[in-house]
């Protein structure tokens, strides 16, 4: 391999596909080459506290993006409790100067404190618009100016799942989409929990397509797309929460390939080399060794795989590897034909990307966690976990400190570069080293390609949720062999469509007319998928209907046909559930049927899963409700109300309400009975000012009802709208709890 000079740094640039138009600037966390370099020269080397151009103090862990002059940054406000929100924050880039700011609370997350605003946003170089993803899978679009776009829920409408981690990484944009990489358990095919990417429009949010590239996962993962060319076709890669790194067709989601990796999650971003090799670097157990930790290259395919599954690349595809690097979240930079990573043990390593063989290293820290080196003007800045920043010059053998600074705060992020300043990202604050009046290397837009002839169609929404008595009016799109939108086509005609294989032979209770699709007044709980026709080609979309007021399920129509693990007579709840039929049975108890939690994994021990809609608001949620075990150990049961869970607490002996534990938790003493059923009344009442207050009451199931609420919340922060859930959680897998009589009725 040639050096990797600062010319083939600018020819890297230029190529890079689609990535530019008319807004220049550090546009995504890794930076205009999708390796963590600049182009850029006269950056500052000598970078003191105290001495920088501005600060503004806002709590983050991530890296603020640039884009014509305004900095955006992901960070978040507040110490433990309800005035703890995450916020998109816009400044001038080179006054500091607050020019807008939306803040959100977190929701139904197991998201800890000091665990927020991992992560950054990123601007479109076309629109201008920015995105983010909060850390609950909250994900939202703005203009420039700070106007909201679109909003969409994850957690509520995909079945995304929480970490404490919080981590959430970058959205990517492309061409027409933003992607957002998560862990979601949905419902039909894409119910099993799996590590996915979904495409939204970008103008409207509108779901385009969603990708499951690999096997189940045992982390979450928020690495960033790395976008390519691969045989015409544009294509990303990225490391996944199941030890893979993937290849996935970026205008359709196809997944193309997979190499195993590691037993644990990928979280650092890959770097290509050329158009035939990849690396990537992890932290997690070795799959072929008792080690942790490793760099490996691998040799990607060269022509677009045609099979309908996805290749999984073998040994053979090892170009090298290095098992002296442990990396758990850090990127590598690749800059000068060498590539530099900060690792677990705090080290600066420089690495040959031709062999792989370590060229030096330089002890900087006692460890490292998340941050990531960014290279610039001949010199790397490397931030580390305890508060070091220094600014490095490597050589061929070596490297030498130029500046050392010491920070009060965590680095968690990584360095920003724009037109000779240098921004970093701490636990406390935004900090600005370098010149008001810098330059900045602008890359000219690549030109979209002409497309082709239609071979292929595309809908969109790719996937839609109605109430009784909601509309969605659909596009289909034909494209070309190579994904690329020709134009917008009138198909002859809509159907409902059962594949093949399906285990459900399911319907949506909604009929066509035209290109819009209308869900009755009556309308039932009801899934399914419809095809559209056009020249011969078809695609399809698939939906639910969900619930809405006058809602109510007593599961006595359902046939209990197969057997559980256990020996009961069981089925599988309502298919529209989001994530419900991996984690609930129905079965029978005390003479009905009844909704119960499955304890066959220990993964499921907790599981929050959606049955309406999210839009929803002031309405009222009821469900009888019972736990098994003795006065040793009971599980938790509950619902949730508009963003907020309502639950009795057998082992505490409470009836509790919460959005995040770390934000809004309040309770009152309840003396719960095991294998006794309760009637549980929820509801919260938006004030119109931004407050609100959350009412539950809960009762034995054979007497009356009574007339007050037994606990009341007054928020300060009210949840304007959310989707109705059911609640479990059962401490080690060990005592069910089972849900019947379910009640949604408007209170309005």
């Amino acid at each position: 391999m040639k050096p990797f000079t600062t010319f083939a740094l600018l020819a890297a640039l230029a190529a890079t596909p689609q990535l530019h138009a008319d807004a220049t600037g550090w546009l995504n966390w890794r930076g205009p080459s999708q390796t963590g370099a600049s182009a850029e020269k006269a950056l500052p080397s000598d970078l003191q506290p105290g001495k920088e151009l501005w600060t503004y103090e806002i709590q983050g862990a991530g890296t603020p993006v640039i884009a014509d002059g305004l900095l955006y940054a992901f960070g978040f406000y507040g110490e433990k409790g309800e005035d703890t929100q995450e916020a998109l924050l816009c400044l001038d880039a080179v006054t500091g100067e607050k020019k807008w700011e939306h803040r959100f609370s977190d929701y139904i997350s197991d998201v800890v404190y000091n665990r927020y605003g991992i992560g950054a946003p990123i601007v479109d170089p076309e629109t201008r618009n920015v995105y983010l993803q909060t850390s609950n899978g909250r994900c939202v679009a703005f203009t420039r100016d700070g106007k909201q776009l679109w909003e969409i829920s994850l957690i509520e409408e995909y079945g995304r799942l929480t970490f404490p981690n919080g981590r959430t990484g970058s959205p990517a944009v492309f061409g027409d989409l933003v992607i957002f990489h998560c862990v979601t358990a949905n419902w039909g095919l894409t119910g099993p929990a799996a590590d996915r990417f979904y495409a939204f429009d970008k103008i409207t949010g509108e779901p385009v397509w969603d990708s499951t590239p690999g096997i189940r996962p045992v982390d979450s993962s928020f690495a960033l797309p790395v976008f390519a060319k691969l045989g015409g076709h544009d294509v990303f890669y990225a490391g996944g929460g199941d030890g893979n790194v993937y290849g996935v067709d970026a205008r359709t989601g196809k997944p193309l390939w997979r190499f195993p990796v590691s037993a644990g999650g990928v979280n650092s971003q890959v770097i290509l080399l050329g158009n035939d090799k990849l690396v990537a670097v992890h932290g997690a157990e070795n799959l072929d060794a008792s080690t942790t930790g490793r760099m490996v290259c691998i040799k990607i395919p060269t022509t677009y795989p045609d099979g309908k599954e996805p290749l999984v690349l073998g040994k053979d595809a090892e170009v090298w590897r290095s098992d002296d690097i442990t990396a758990f979240t850090s990127s590598p930079v690749l800059a000068e034909g060498k590539l530099y990573t900060t690792i677990a043990t705090g080290e600066l390593l420089c690495n040959d990307p031709e062999t792989g063989k370590t060229l030096w290293r330089k002890k900087l820290a006692p460890d490292q966690i998340h941050a990531s080196p960014t290279y610039g003007d001949g010199k790397l800045y490397v931030p580390f976990f305890d508060g070091h920043f220094y600014v490095v010059e490597p050589g061929d053998t070596g490297a030498e400190v130029l500046s050392e600074v010491k920070l009060t705060e965590n680095c968690l992020g990584a360095p920003a570069i724009w037109e000779g300043k240098v921004y970093l990202f701490t636990k406390s604050k935004i900090h600005c080293w370098g010149v008001k009046e810098g330059k900045y290397f602008t890359v000219k837009n690549t030109p979209k390609p002409e497309p082709g002839e239609i071979t292929q169609l595309q809908i969109i929404p790719n996937e839609f949720a109605l109430k009784p008595g909601d509309s969605e009016t659909f596009k289909v799109f034909g494209l070309d062999q190579y994904g690329n939108r020709v134009k917008e086509v009138t198909p002859e005609s809509w159907e409902a469509f059962i594949p093949p294989s399906a285990q459900v032979k399911a319907k949506v209770d909604a009929s066509f007319k035209d290109s819009t699709l209308t869900a009755g007044p009556d309308a039932q709980l009801s899934a399914g998928a419809f095809k559209a026709t056009f020249d011969g080609m078809s695609a399809t979309t698939r939906g639910r209907v969900v619930a809405g007021p006058g809602y109510s399920e007593d599961f006595e129509d359902i046939e209990l046909s197969m057997d559980s693990p256990e020996g009961e007579k069981v089925n599988f709840p309502p298919l529209p559930w989001l994530g419900a039929r991996i984690k609930w049975y129905v079965l029978e108890k005390d003479g009905s049927k009844v909704l119960a939690n499955r304890l066959d994994n220990v993964l499921f021990q907790r599981t929050m899963n959606f049955f309406g809609h999210v839009d929803e608001s002031d309405y009222v949620l009821q469900a009888d409700v019972c736990t098994d075990g003795n006065r040793r150990i009971m599980s938790s049961v509950g619902l949730v109300n508009q963003r907020y869970l309502i639950a009795l607490v057998g082992n505490s002996q409470i009836l509790e309400v919460s959005s995040n534990y770390e934000r809004v938790s309040q309770s009152v003493k309840f003396k719960i009975t095991p294998n006794t059923w309760y009637t549980l009344k929820t509801h919260v009442k938006p004030n119109g000012d931004g407050t609100g207050t959350v009412f539950a009451k809960v009762w034995p199931r054979e007497d009356d009802e009574p007339e007050a609420w037994t606990i009341e919340v007054p928020v300060k922060h009210c949840h304007p709208n959310g989707a109705p859930a059911v609640f479990a959680f059962s401490p080690q897998a060990q005592k069910r709890v089972y849900v019947d009589n379910i009640k949604l009725e408007s209170a309005k």
